[in-house]
């Protein structure tokens, strides 16, 4: 296996979980962005209240999210798996 191809495969690794943590991390942002600018305005300094929002917006993100997030990475571990036959056999 050449440098060029390990560099290739860390690569491909980096993007796959960016592909894969983007959307929820996103959704984490929004909705504690939301209960923030809520509880700035209605002056609810309750700590619990940014989780559970937070929590529950994730969950339905990967509802939404999760069978694409699996085929990403079950398409990258399938290629690992085939370069490793391809160079040990």
């Amino acid at each position: 296996m050449t440098g060029e191809m390990v560099i290739s495969v860390a690569e491909r690794a980096i993007m796959v979980v960016l592909l894969t943590s983007g959307p929820l991390l996103l959704i984490a942002l929004i909705t504690g962005l939301a209960v923030s600018i809520f509880q700035a305005t209605t002056q609810i300094q309750e700590q619990t209240l940014a989780f559970v929002p937070k929590i529950i917006a994730v969950l339905v993100g990967i509802v939404f999210f999760g069978p694409w997030m699996l085929t990403q990475v079950t398409s990258y571990a399938t290629d690992i798996f085939e370069n490793l036959l391809r160079y040990v056999g």
